[in-house]
C-alpha cells in the first residue's frame, strides 16, 4: 500500500461535473487504500489546515456526488504569485502538507491553478521533500492549453446550445407583434467557445443564432446594427449570442463593469447583452429581450453532457494513476483521436506547457464575416454535446443531489496569521 496522504483541491469558477471528476479521485484512490483530504475552499483551506477528511463519506454518497453540481468542498478565487513574491504562502502550504504526510497534491482548475501546482512542485524539490504535484483539468472556458477540450465546457456547451434553441422557438412565436431581437450573453473572457457553442443550434443561416459575436473578433458597431436589421428584414426576427469579453478595435471591453480587477487580475465583466440590446432598440427601433444566465451556464448539470461527464470522471482516475506513479509536474488531457466516430485516449502533459497558457478559437473555425461558426467548429464540437447524464429525480421533482460532511481533521500547526481570502 502506497505511503502517505493525497490531498486534492478544487479552484476557480466550478462546473456542472467537477464532482464527478472529485469523485473519481476518491473511489480510484481507495481502490489504492490511499487516504484523501480535500481542502476546503480551495487552496485556502490549504493554507488555512482546513483539510476535510473524505474518508467520512460513505461509498454512496460520492457515488451521488458524481451527479451533483457546484464544488462539494467549496473553491475559492485566489491566485499565487512567483515563488519570489509570493514565496511565504507556498513555505506554508509545504509545511501544511508535510504536517499531514500529504505525499500527492492534485489541483482540479484552469491555467492559474495548472501554474500553482507546477510552482508548489518546484518548492518541494528545493525543500527536497518527496511531493507529486498533478494538475487535473476542469473550465467552462475551454480555454485550457494543450488538452482537445476541458471538462466542464461540454455540459456548459450543451446547456447553452439547447437554451439558445428553446428561446429561438419563443421569440419566433412571438416576433409579428411583440420580440424581434434576443440577445443572450455566454461566457468567455477572451475565447469564444461558449457562444461558438450556441452555433450548434442552427443548421441553416436562418435559424438562431444568426448572428455570434466572439471576442477573437473586434466589434464594430455599425456592421452589427447593419446585420441584425438585415436578417430581421428577412427572417423576421434575430437571435444575437454574444461573449462576455467582445471588444472594439482599440481593445476596450464593450462589457467592461467599472469595477476593477477579480482576484486572477481579469476586468471584471457585465451587461454585454443588456448594452447590444439597448443599441440595438435605440438604432432600429424594435423590441428587443436579452438574458445573462452567468452562474446557470456552469451549474446545469440537469442537462450534462455524456460526454463530458465520462471525460471528467476519466481524468480524475487517471490523476491518482499518474500521482501515484510519481509523475510530478503533469497533467492528464484529453487527445481526440477521430471526429467520426468521435474517440478519444488521455495522454500525460507537463505542466510547464499548460500553466498560465490560454486556448483562443483557432481562426478556422469563425466564419469570414466573424460573426458565426464554420463546418469545422460544428465537427469539433458536436462530439462534445452528445448524450445525456441525467441525475436521479426525487418524488418532489427535484433533482436528487447529495451534501457531504465537511469533518475537518485535527489542525497541527498554528493558525496561518496572513490570509489572503481576505485580502
Amino acid at each position: 500500500m502506497p505511503q502517505g496522504t493525497l490531498l486534492y483541491a478544487q479552484s476557480g469558477g466550478v462546473t456542472a461535473v467537477i464532482n464527478a471528476t472529485a469523485a473519481a479521485v476518491i473511489e480510484a484512490a481507495r481502490a489504492r487504500r490511499v487516504k484523501v483530504l480535500a481542502a476546503r475552499n480551495g487552496i485556502l483551506g490549504a493554507l488555512r489546515e482546513e483539510l476535510i477528511d473524505t474518508s467520512k463519506a460513505p461509498a454512496a454518497a460520492v457515488r451521488a456526488l458524481a451527479l451533483t453540481p457546484g464544488g462539494a468542498f467549496g473553491s475559492c478565487r485566489v491566485k499565487l504569485k512567483s515563488l519570489d513574491v509570493d514565496r511565504a504562502r507556498y513555505e506554508r502550504l509545504i509545511a501544511v502538507l508535510r504536517a499531514h504526510d500529504v505525499r500527492w497534491f492534485l489541483y482540479n482548475g484552469g491555467n492559474d491553478s495548472a501554474d500553482t501546482a507546477l510552482k508548489l512542485s518546484q518548492l518541494a524539490a528545493e525543500f527536497d521533500y518527496p511531493l507529486t504535484c498533478i494538475g487535473v483539468p476542469k473550465t467552462v472556458d475551454n480555454d485550457l492549453a494543450v488538452t482537445d477540450c476541458c471538462p466542464g465546457f461540454g455540459s456548459a456547451a450543451k446547456y447553452t446550445a439547447v437554451s439558445v434553441r428553446e428561446a429561438a422557438l419563443d421569440v419566433a412565436a412571438m416576433a409579428d407583434t411583440s420580440t424581434r431581437v434576443f440577445v443572450y450573453e455566454a461566457m468567455g473572457r477572451h475565447a469564444g467557445w461558449l457562444a461558438a457553442a450556441a452555433g450548434l443550434a442552427a443548421k441553416t443561416p436562418d435559424e438562431a443564432p444568426q448572428i455570434i459575436l466572439f471576442p477573437e473578433r473586434a466589434y464594430d458597431e455599425t456592421a452589427f446594427l447593419a446585420h441584425v436589421e438585415r436578417v430581421v428584414a428577412r427572417v423576421g426576427w434575430c437571435v444575437v449570442v454574444a461573449s462576455e469579453g467582445i471588444r472594439t478595435a482599440d481593445g476596450r471591453f464593450v462589457a467592461d463593469a467599472g469595477a476593477g480587477k477579480d482576484a486572477f487580475g481579469h476586468t471584471q465583466l457585465g451587461g454585454v447583452a443588456a448594452h447590444l440590446a439597448g443599441r440595438v432598440h435605440d438604432a432600429l427601433g424594435v423590441k428587443v429581450h436579452w438574458a445573462l444566465p452567468d452562474y446557470l451556464q456552469r451549474s446545469a448539470r440537469h442537462i450534462a453532457s455524456r460526454t463530458d461527464f465520462e471525460q471528467a470522471q476519466a481524468v480524475g482516475r487517471k490523476a491518482v494513476a499518474y500521482a501515484l506513479d510519481g509523475r510530478n509536474a503533469t497533467m492528464p488531457v484529453i487527445v481526440r483521436t477521430s471526429d467520426s466516430p468521435y474517440r478519444w485516449k488521455l495522454e500525460a502533459a507537463p505542466l510547464q506547457r499548460i500553466a498560465n497558457r490560454e486556448k483562443k478559437m483557432p481562426a478556422g473555425f469563425i466564419r469570414s464575416d466573424g460573426r458565426g461558426i464554420t463546418a469545422a467548429a460544428r465537427r469539433y464540437l458536436e462530439p462534445l454535446i452528445r448524450g445525456e447524464a441525467y441525475p436521479p429525480y426525487r418524488r418532489d421533482g427535484l433533482p436528487a443531489y447529495v451534501a457531504l460532511g465537511h469533518a475537518l481533521v485535527p489542525r497541527k500547526l498554528a493558525p496561518w496569521a496572513e490570509d489572503p481570502g481576505r485580502d
